[in-house]
């Protein structure tokens, strides 16, 4: 029954010690989070990572799924839908990152899988500059299809998500508590807006408040379910800039905008221009062109490909992919592999090394023919 296996799959993110990482370990060993539940202790404490004091805490686990059944009743009332990591409409893009969530929990109407998803950060106290970028980034998006992804926060975050509005964009806020409220709460309209036009996103359970903590949670999903962060403003120090080296760590490609030198709200942006850790944009086009957004791929219902000696077997599979498609993003090759990102970077890296294929704008790759 599907709501006996979600409360086993709520109850799995509530264990103490037992984070994400060490969660799906779980599931790979034990098949699914209800057989987690139901292993016993001698079992547990022989997977990797567990442990006598976590085995015992799995198996000792009663109260833990009364609260997943309280929170089963909630999303069910208000019409949330959870998401597991196995499910096929969990972010395909975040699923690629190691440390993703194993639950989320969203809200509204946009597709988490949008051919082409963009987020965009920033300070939380704007120049007029910075508003301006913002606005000017998202208006020359309109009609592109992109989801625009944010943090619902003061300052850029909430600009980003107003713009997409009124120009007719989907656009998802990523937030750090539970969807029973809506911090800072003068953004509910935007919120309830969004909920028709986007959605919002989470993985913390109701009655969760915005702890400090939450928010570098928060911040690993908005890196990890684009394709490109846009950061627009930030100080030298600034928590856009803790978005940024997470999207670099899940080998997304990382834009900002420059600022004058000399202001402390162009310091972080203009610090990661210059560290090559972010391209710098001046506009639309920009990102169009690096993320090779101007070209249309020409698919193919089949394509021969040329056989190729001296490849490990890890190498052959990932050449096989582009059996039906000319050209495929990496994170197109990630779910099709099922190979983790840091080791679908290898293998390309090593292809193109032999030649076998190209890489293109945009973390694209192509085949040599």
């Amino acid at each position: 029954m599907q709501s006996t296996k979600l409360i086993y799959q709520i109850g799995l993110t509530l264990l103490d010690g037992i984070g994400d990482v060490l969660a799906k370990n779980l599931i790979a060993y034990c098949g699914s989070a209800e057989q987690i539940f139901k292993t016993n202790k001698a079992q547990l404490e022989k997977i990797p990572g567990i442990g006598f004091v976590l085995a015992k805490s799995i198996s000792q686990s009663k109260d833990v799924l009364n609260r997943a059944e309280k929170e089963l009743t909630y999303i069910e009332k208000n019409k949330i839908q959870a998401l597991f990591f196995t499910d096929k409409d969990y972010p395909s893009r975040l699923k690629n990152c190691y440390d993703s969530p194993v639950l989320l929990y969203y809200k509204g109407n946009a597709d988490l899988n949008n051919q082409k998803i963009i987020s965009v950060v920033g300070t939380r106290t704007p120049s007029p500059y910075g508003k301006l970028m913002t606005e000017n980034l998202i208006q020359d998006l309109k009609s592109s299809g992109i989801l625009v992804v944010s943090g619902l926060a003061y300052g850029i975050d909430i600009m980003a998500h107003k713009t997409a509005l009124e120009n007719d964009l989907q656009t998802v806020g990523v937030l750090a508590h539970g969807l029973d409220r809506i911090y800072p709460a003068v953004h509910s309209n935007y919120a309830e807006k969004m909920l028709h036009q986007g959605g919002l996103l989470t993985e913390f359970m109701s009655e969760t408040i915005p702890d400090r903590e939450n928010f570098p949670k928060r911040n690993r999903i908005v890196a990890g379910m684009c394709d490109a962060l846009i950061v627009v403003e930030s100080k030298k120090e600034g928590g856009s800039l803790i978005t940024a080296t997470i999207a670099n760590a899940y080998n997304k490609d990382v834009f900002a905008f420059p600022g004058r030198a000399g202001e402390a709200l162009s310091e972080g942006c203009n610090g990661l221009i210059k560290t090559t850790k972010a391209s710098l944009i001046e506009s639309v086009a920009d990102l169009f062109y690096i993320m090779n957004w101007n070209q249309e791929v020409k698919q193919k219902k089949s394509t021969q490909i040329p056989l190729l000696l001296n490849l490990s077997p890890d190498e052959q599979i990932m050449v096989n992919v582009f059996e039906q498609k000319a050209q495929l993003h990496i994170d197109e090759i990630c779910n099709a592999t099922q190979f983790p990102i840091s080791k679908t970077s290898s293998c390309l890296l090593q292809l193109e090394f032999s030649n076998v294929i190209k890489s293109l704008p945009g973390k694209m790759y192509e085949i040599n023919r």
